[in-house]
């Protein structure tokens, strides 16, 4: 990563910006499905919240797994996949595979 001249106070706050930004993104973006991210970026809302909850442990922060992901997904898991999340269709499968595969090899 490139390294700034900001002083480490004003990025963190760009950084923090950045990121709420990027949740407002996602959640007014609910059409894009979990596996459509993977396919394309090699990542999700999930994993968005699985690094949430590492930063919060690696800094002694109590947040529990369910709390990591409605800070992601701007409500409790299980509501947003009712609401949200569609079946992964055979396609989206196969294109998760290749993509699997190529990260592997």
């Amino acid at each position: 990563m490139m390294k700034s001249n900001l002083p480490e106070s004003v990025q963190d706050q760009l950084d923090a910006a950045t990121f709420r930004r990027f949740l407002e993104h996602l959640d007014k973006n609910k059409d894009v499905q979990n596996i459509d991210l993977m396919i394309l970026a090699d990542f999700c809302r999930n994993c968005l919240s699985k690094w949430y909850l590492a930063e919060a442990e690696a800094r002694g922060v109590s947040v529990t797994d369910e709390e990591a992901r409605e800070r992601v997904y701007g409500m409790p898991y299980e509501e947003w996949k009712k609401k949200y999340q569609t079946p992964a269709t055979e396609e989206q499968m196969q294109a998760y595979q290749v993509r699997k595969a190529k990260k592997s090899s």
